[in-house]
């Protein structure tokens, strides 16, 4: 028996204004994967707007599912990672250690230039 208080991927944020926007067609029906109540609603016009409503307060609730039968519980769920995907502290780490060789690179090219702008400094005349 699968675990009743496992959590769908998807977003309840999205089912619930799928659900009040569009709800009468059975947009948020599709977006959880029930596509036949979806057709169902779209048929009915959200149950002549009773579907609609209950559907609408069942999601507010926390208590609406999915077609696997998860519970579409959290607002923002996390994002999964794309598999090759770089994470962001990773991306952020990488742009620090550029800035630093930057840096450096900027003191060297100043210095450079002020051995440059004075060819004396490094010549002994007799």
């Amino acid at each position: 028996m699968a675990d009743p208080y496992a959590i769908s991927h998807r977003s309840r944020l999205t089912t619930q204004l799928l659900a009040f926007f569009l709800g009468m067609f059975g947009a948020h029906r599709f977006y959880v994967g029930k596509i036949q109540t979806g057709l169902l609603m779209l048929v009915t016009l959200g149950g002549l707007g009773i579907w609609w409503l209950v559907d609408n307060i069942v999601i507010l609730g926390g208590g609406f599912r999915d077609a696997e039968g998860l519970l579409v519980h959290d607002w923002d769920p996390e994002p999964r990672a794309i598999p090759g995907q770089a994470s962001v502290a990773a991306i952020l780490d990488e742009l620090d250690q550029l800035r630093a060789e930057v840096a450096e690179l900027n003191e060297r090219v100043d210095f450079t230039e002020r051995m440059l702008a004075d060819p004396g400094r490094t010549r002994q005349d007799p």
